[in-house]
């Protein structure tokens, strides 16, 4: 009998990197560097990932005024008392090598007009301290250049347009990944497949931003956690019945100025506090306000500075230059995701993760801006140097499982009964919900029973003490454990 497409065997490597965008770019870029043998599998074209969408910059300490130990210190007080602190000490003091690792590599960042960087505030930032590329356009910029270097590689096989359905697990190792198209073996398998902030209805994300690397983790026996923190970005454009309901206006804007607004034109709150006390701001004007939605004002912005964003706001029907515009919260990014240590090893042997779809705990409760990007550089690179470490071992069965993406009514239960606003009630709906991610997202949320960063619950308003520093830990066989990390 002639083998499935599934079983053809396409090919032996030291890596495989699940996820094309920036984390596992730099990832198998850094593997190939090594001297490994790396597959780098990419579910669409390299330049359609997330990272190439995303607008925000990396956040690092440059300016002589700034330290690793003051961006620490903004870190943990965004976190809201969840952050890990040894990874954000990694990420921090990492941070600074990255930016001129990747300009000695060519890429250009923004500049001012004495050569030196253009470093932008964004909110809970005590100083200036993120570099962007093309203004808004970072993670096009990044990602291209990054997917160049790639191609240049000999070392690296990219599948693009290739979707892994599965992994090869026996519930202690990894040994690779099944594709639609064939399986790989590898010693050592990374996840880098992106965040699952498209799993809320109304998201700044890509639509196929759905969790699908903590799902097949989950699957193959990894732990994950966090699970109940999504950060909900303040200012995503308001247009419901569009395609560009839900699309995002930079923060950066906020920090050159723009200003939100009431119903009367009035600035109601602080708009470079951290996203979730900007969110909550937003939600609790729009509820004083009975619902009418509250206006980012861009008429003091230069739409030089961010040309994306207004030529979105133009293609939606909207005037920036003339008119304030009107914005709520939308999912943005996921804190939790596959549970991972500093070097990015899962609970499973010879699985990795690093980017959105990992949990290495630095962003707690709150991501602090621009964390992620340079998160995807700092712990890629650490992942990609220890699954090199990894050595082959004997291969098992294919596992009969696959994944399944989640239906659109999926997506309308987790933004209703697990989105900006949450309690008892709604979360347990999701317990039973056919996708693996939302039915965890549920258990977990109902677990925790306080309102903390991004996650903020309606029958529990306030923090309790006694899970500072606890994390909920997703199990595979879906009980939920409290940890603390040091």
């Amino acid at each position: 009998m002639p083998a499935s497409a599934e079983e053809r065997d396409l090919g032996t490597f030291d890596l495989t990197v699940v996820g094309g965008g920036a984390a596992g770019l730099w990832a198998a870029l850094c593997a190939a560097e090594e001297g490994g043998s790396v597959c780098l599998v990419s579910r669409k074209p390299l330049a359609e990932s997330a990272s190439f969408h995303a607008q925000g910059g990396l956040a690092a300490a440059l300016d002589p005024e700034d330290s690793p130990e003051r961006h620490f210190q903004d870190t943990i007080a965004a976190g809201r008392n969840l952050c890990r602190a040894s990874a954000v000490e990694v990420l921090t003091a990492e941070a600074p090598g990255i930016v001129d690792d990747l300009i000695r590599r060519g890429m250009t960042f923004d500049r001012q007009s004495d050569g030196s960087l253009s470093l932008a505030l964004e909110g809970g930032h005590s100083l200036r301290r993120i570099i962007h590329a093309g203004g808004s356009q970072t993670g096009r910029e990044i990602t291209s250049a990054l997917a160049q270097m790639v191609a240049d590689m000999d070392r690296i096989t990219v599948l693009e347009e290739t979707s892994a359905v599965a992994l090869v697990s026996d519930g202690e190792r990894c040994h690779g990944v099944v594709t639609e198209d064939g399986t790989i073996r590898s010693a050592a398998t990374l996840m880098a497949s992106g965040g699952a902030a498209a799993l809320w209805r109304r998201t700044s994300n890509p639509w196929g931003a759905i969790g699908a690397g903590p799902v097949l983790a989950s699957a193959a026996g990894a732990e994950l956690a966090d699970l109940e923190f999504c950060q909900f970005h303040p200012t995503c454009l308001s247009a419901p019945g569009t395609r560009f309901d839900g699309a995002l206006i930079t923060e950066a804007i906020r920090g050159e100025g723009a200003t939100l607004l009431d119903s009367e034109g009035r600035r109601f709150t602080d708009e470079l506090a951290p996203r979730d006390d900007v969110t909550a701001a937003i939600l609790a004007q729009a509820r004083q306000q009975e619902g009418r939605e509250v206006r980012l004002d861009l008429r003091s912005i230069d739409p030089a500075r961010f040309p994306s964003v207004f030529g979105m706001l133009e293609a939606a029907g909207f005037d920036g230059t003339k008119t304030p515009v009107p914005v709520s919260p939308g999912a943005h990014y996921m804190m939790g995701g596959i549970a991972v240590d500093l070097d990015g090893r899962t609970s499973v042997a010879g699985l990795y993760a690093a980017g959105e779809c990992a949990c290495t705990g630095i962003h707690g409760a709150n991501r602090l801006a621009s964390n992620s990007l340079t998160e995807c550089f700092v712990f890629g690179r650490r992942a990609a140097r220890a699954g090199l470490e990894e050595r082959s071992s004997r291969f098992p069965a294919l596992p009969e499982w696959r994944f399944d993406p989640p239906l659109v009514e999926t997506r309308q239960a987790v933004w209703e009964f697990a989105g900006p606003l949450r309690d008892a009630a709604g979360l347990a709906h999701l317990a039973d919900d056919r996708y693996p991610l939302a039915r965890a997202i549920g258990k977990t949320a109902l677990a925790r029973e306080e309102s903390r960063g991004g996650h903020r619950r309606t029958d529990f308003t306030e923090t309790d003490p006694a899970l500072d520093l606890t994390h909920l830990i997703y199990m595979p066989d879906g009980r939920i454990e409290l940890r603390r990390w040091e």
